[in-house]
């Protein structure tokens, strides 16, 4: 009887001890998701990123004077496409390089919604590398705050795709195109 007592009490505390570690991991896990971050729109209200949980997001840094300023087309077209199916565009104005978006966020809203109606969601215009870098784009560069990759914010439209759950899946630069063929197969799974 002692035996299957002691046999008994060393199973529950190596179960309790697993269930303790397993909630460790999933805590852990859940820090490492986007809906940690709030920010600020274009017209300075709050944007809070667990107000996305169960969709599919694409984050891009954007800018006006680019040569790839031209993908905000095909982003509004899959935003439309898809924000319906649990998907969404959100856009980050950023002026890192070459100094691409000087303008104020006045100005690139308008400039978004004359020259290609974007409707999809833009943030406030903040820094995506250097010492003043935007803490969700530290999130999405760096493996110990997502995760899952390290990476740099190489150039304009770079974008970032999460998952349902709050998770970085995948990086693609700017010469990959919002509706390339591994994002909108991405977006429909």
């Amino acid at each position: 009887m002692k035996n299957l007592l002691f046999i008994m009490c060393s199973v529950f505390l190596l179960l309790n001890g697993f269930t303790q570690a397993q909630n460790k991991k999933t805590k852990a896990m859940d820090t490492k998701s986007i809906y940690q971050f709030k920010v600020n729109n274009l017209y300075g209200e709050p944007f809070d990123f667990s107000t996305l949980k169960g969709k599919k997001v694409l984050i891009v840094n954007t800018a006006s004077k680019c040569g790839f300023t031209p993908q905000y087309e095909q982003l509004e077209a899959i935003y439309k496409e898809y924000k319906d199916k649990g998907f969404t565009v959100i856009g980050f104005p950023a002026n890192n390089f070459n100094g691409q978006e000087p303008g104020t966020n006045k100005d690139i809203e308008t400039f978004c919604k004359i020259n290609y109606g974007v409707t999809f969601p833009i943030m406030d215009k903040i820094s995506v590398k250097g010492k003043d870098m935007s803490p969700i784009y530290q999130f999405l560069t760096q493996k110990e705050k997502n995760g899952v990759k390290d990476s740099e914010v190489k150039w304009n439209f770079q974008k970032y795709l999460i998952d349902e759950k709050g998770h970085l899946v995948e990086v693609y630069y700017s010469k990959t195109k919002p509706d390339a063929p591994e994002i909108v197969n991405w977006i429909k799974q």
